[in-house]
């Protein structure tokens, strides 16, 4: 009973981690990363596809990414893709390949970026203890039913407790990686 419960509150808090990462590899820092164009979505003879499902995209120094399509007749659709994803860079194509020059940041964007991680740190950790809150819903459930004792009920609920404690632990160090990332030049 315990571990199922501590199971269950470990994994949607991990996935609640997890898409706090993705939102945050989103955010552009001053280099060049492949996962920043990793959600661009590319019309594909019909359907629509993520960039990295019909193209190489590489890193080919600090400040530019290299996409190479497969089908040499995307270089205009991912051209376009990468404009319309409002993500604030200009890509060039040069022969097969679309090079796409990061633009330095200024120092009020770079402030601004951190104001958007924060906001998006803190909605993690309001998720987190919404799980934390769910779980200890159904256990006071689980306990009215008479389907756990007192005590198997304060053990759980303390059990769930260090798990929302790590996960919060986990979101700021994450969320300091970022901050660091996006005030280095």
């Amino acid at each position: 009973m315990q571990a199922d419960f501590k199971k269950e509150v470990d994994v949607k808090m991990k996935k609640t981690l997890e898409a706090l990462q993705t939102e945050f590899s989103k955010l552009r820092t001053g280099r060049a990363s492949s996962s920043l164009l990793d959600h661009v979505i590319v019309s594909y003879y019909g359907k629509d596809v993520p960039l990295n499902q019909v193209a190489t995209v590489s890193v080919s120094d600090a400040r530019t990414l290299m996409i190479s399509p497969w089908d040499k007749g995307m270089l205009a659709v991912i051209e376009k893709a990468i404009l319309t994803a409002e993500l604030g860079l200009n890509p060039v194509t040069a022969g097969t390949v679309i090079r796409v020059p990061m633009p330095p940041l200024s120092e009020e964007r770079r402030k601004e970026m951190i104001k958007v991680a924060r906001a998006e740190a803190e909605n993690s950790r309001v998720a987190i203890r919404n799980s934390r809150r769910d779980a200890n819903t159904q256990l006071k459930e689980k306990a009215k039913k008479k389907l756990v004792t007192e005590d198997e009920e304060r053990r759980i609920q303390d059990e769930i407790q260090k798990v929302t404690d790590h996960y919060i632990k986990e979101i700021d160090k994450v969320l300091g990686n970022k901050e660091t990332d996006l005030m280095e030049v």
